[in-house]
């Protein structure tokens, strides 16, 4: 069965945003599967569009930013 974006329900979603970096931290269903947590990021480009990148590793002001979305996505999971 393919990937169906209709069947991707966005749970809860809370963004963290750093000049040319965002964050995004998100719980999600698919086809009102298990909740899952996901955690992305997204770049800015030489034309100021965002687009997704690798997570990668965190720095510690990422980090202390994220915690608190992560531990209130974990309460709507």
């Amino acid at each position: 069965m393919p990937y169906d974006s209709n069947l991707d329900a966005t749970l809860f979603e809370n963004k963290w945003e750093d000049g040319s970096e965002k964050i995004t931290v998100s719980v999600r269903s698919y086809n009102e599967g298990p909740k899952k947590l996901q955690i992305s990021r997204e770049s800015q480009n030489s034309q100021g569009e965002f687009r997704f990148s690798k997570l990668g590793r965190l720095t510690k002001e990422e980090t202390t930013a994220v915690l608190p979305m992560i531990t209130e996505a974990i309460e709507k999971m």
